[in-house]
C-alpha cells in the first residue's frame, strides 16, 4: 500500500466518525464535556433592578438638589424586598444585591449621605438609574448563551448554573483503549536486562487522551505474542472501547503482530503508512465499530502520530466543532533545507523577540527515540513535503505544544 498523504490519512480517520450519543452530566460533571445542545437560560438575570452599591434608594427628582434630607421608611437586603413604596420626600436604606423598590430609580451610596435616626441627608446628586443594575443586564430568559459542539469550561459551568440547569446534555466522553507491544519493554522502575527498555509511550498517550476529555483504559503491555495481542484487542473491544490505539508492533517484521491480530479479528484497514516524519508506518482501521490506530513504538513517533490523528478523532466523536489542533505562524531560528516526500514534524524551542514575534528553532539531531528533546521541545515545526529550502528568519507554521516563558 503506497504512502498516503498527511491531510488524506487524517480525512480517513475522521471519515464515518459522528459524534457519540448524548448523556446527562450533572454541573459538577460536566467540565471539559461538550455540549449536545444549545444551552438556553431558563430565567432572566437578575430577575428585577438590584442596587450596585450600599446606600439608599430614592427618587432621583428629590436629589436633583442637595443638600436634601428624605425620611427613611424601609430597608432592603439581599433576598429580602421592601414591601412597600418610595414616595416623594422618602428614602429606603439598600444593601448591595437588594432589589430597587417601587417609586426609587437610583441609589445614592452611603457615602453620599449622613444618617440621623429615620432622617438620611443626601449630598450629592444621583441621575436616574445610577448604580442600579437593570433587570436582565446579564442575559434574558430564552436567550441562547452556550452553542452546541462548545466544550465547557468552568466558566460555562458557573453560567449554566445561573441560567438554572442543574445539568446539561453532553456528548458521550469517548473511551480510548491503550495498547503497548513489545517483548522488550519493561515498567518504570525495572530493572533491565539487555536488551529491555521501559515502557514510557502509554503514560503519555493515556494522558493526551484524558486531556481531551475521553475516558483511558490502560491495557499495558503485551508481548510479541499473536495470541496475547488478540486476546488485549478482544479485551479493548470487552470494555468497549470506541478507540483502540496501540503503540508498536505496526511494521512489517517477524515481530510486529499488531496488524496480524487485528487481521485476524476482522479489521478494515483503511491505510498503512503515511508520508511523514516521524511515524511513516501509522496505521488505521475499523473493527466493528470501534476505531483502531496504529502508531509506531517510536517515542516521538507515538507521540506526533497521537497528536495529529488521536486528538481530532476524539474531538470529533466528542462533538466539538474545533477537531484539529491549529497551526500558527513564527519566524526560523535557523536555515532549513529542501524536504522530500515525507511532510516533516520538528522538534523545537520558541523564544519571543522584543516586537512579539515568535522565533522557532529545531534541535539539531530529530531522531524519533529521543525523548528529552520532545519534553523540552515549545512546538513542531511543519515542513511540508518538497519544500523548498528555507532561511532564518523566513515564516513557518507550527504546533505549539506549550507556550514560551
Amino acid at each position: 500500500m503506497a504512502m498516503m498523504s498527511v491531510a488524506d490519512a487524517l480525512a480517513r480517520v475522521l471519515d464515518g466518525a459522528i459524534p457519540l450519543p448524548p448523556e446527562s452530566a450533572a454541573l459538577n460533571d460536566a467540565h471539559g464535556r461538550v455540549l449536545a445542545a444549545d444551552v438556553v437560560a431558563l430565567r432572566t438575570q437578575p430577575p428585577d433592578d438590584l442596587s450596585a452599591m450600599d446606600g439608599y434608594a430614592v427618587r432621583s427628582a428629590d436629589v436633583a438638589k442637595v443638600p436634601v434630607t428624605l425620611e427613611v421608611v424601609g430597608e432592603v437586603a439581599a433576598g429580602h424586598p421592601f414591601a412597600g413604596k418610595v414616595s416623594d420626600g422618602q428614602a429606603a436604606r439598600i444593601f448591595t444585591g437588594g432589589v430597587v423598590p417601587p417609586g426609587a430609580d437610583t441609589i445614592v451610596i452611603q457615602e453620599n449621605t449622613k444618617r440621623e435616626g429615620n432622617r438620611v441627608t443626601v449630598t450629592t446628586s444621583s441621575p436616574p438609574k445610577k448604580h442600579v443594575r437593570r433587570a436582565g443586564l446579564d442575559f434574558t430568559h430564552g436567550q441562547a448563551l452556550l452553542p452546541r459542539g462548545h466544550r465547557l469550561t468552568e466558566r460555562d459551568l458557573m453560567l449554566a448554573a445561573a441560567m438554572s440547569h442543574p445539568t446539561l446534555a453532553v456528548h458521550r466522553r469517548p473511551r480510548v483503549a491503550v495498547l503497548g507491544t513489545g517483548d522488550e519493554l519493561r515498567p518504570p522502575g525495572s530493572k533491565l536486562n539487555p536488551g529491555e527498555i521501559i515502557y514510557s509511550n502509554g503514560f503519555a498517550l493515556l494522558a493526551m487522551a484524558r486531556a481531551e476529555g475521553a475516558d483511558a483504559i490502560d491495557l499495558g503491555v503485551v508481548a510479541d505474542r499473536l495470541d496475547e495481542t488478540i486476546a488485549a484487542i478482544r479485551k479493548a473491544r470487552a470494555q468497549g472501547a470506541d478507540i483502540l490505539l496501540t503503540s508498536g508492533g505496526a511494521s512489517v517484521g517477524d515481530y510486529d503482530l499488531v496488524q496480524k491480530a487485528l487481521t485476524a479479528e476482522g479489521l478494515a484497514l483503511s491505510f498503512w503508512k503515511v508520508a511523514m516524519r516521524p511515524g511513516r508506518p501509522l496505521m488505521h482501521g475499523r473493527l466493528g465499530e470501534m476505531h483502531v490506530i496504529g502508531v509506531p513504538g517510536n517515542p516521538v513517533s507515538a507521540f506526533v502520530c497521537s497528536l495529529l490523528y488521536l486528538v481530532p478523532l476524539i474531538r470529533r466523536l466528542s462533538g466539538r466543532n474545533d477537531t484539529q489542533p491549529t497551526p500558527e505562524s513564527a519566524m526560523l531560528g535557523i536555515d532549513l533545507p529542501g524536504n522530500d516526500e515525507r511532510a516533516d514534524y520538528l522538534r523545537a524551542t520558541l523564544t519571543l523577540k522584543p516586537d512579539g514575534t515568535l522565533v522557532a528553532t529545531p534541535f539539531p539531531t530529530q531522531d524519533s527515540s529521543m525523548i528529552a528533546a520532545l519534553a523540552k521541545a515549545d512546538c513542531l515545526i511543519i515542513r511540508e513535503p518538497y519544500a523548498s529550502p528555507a532561511t532564518a528568519s523566513s515564516a513557518c507554521a507550527i504546533l505549539k505544544l506549550k507556550s514560551p516563558l
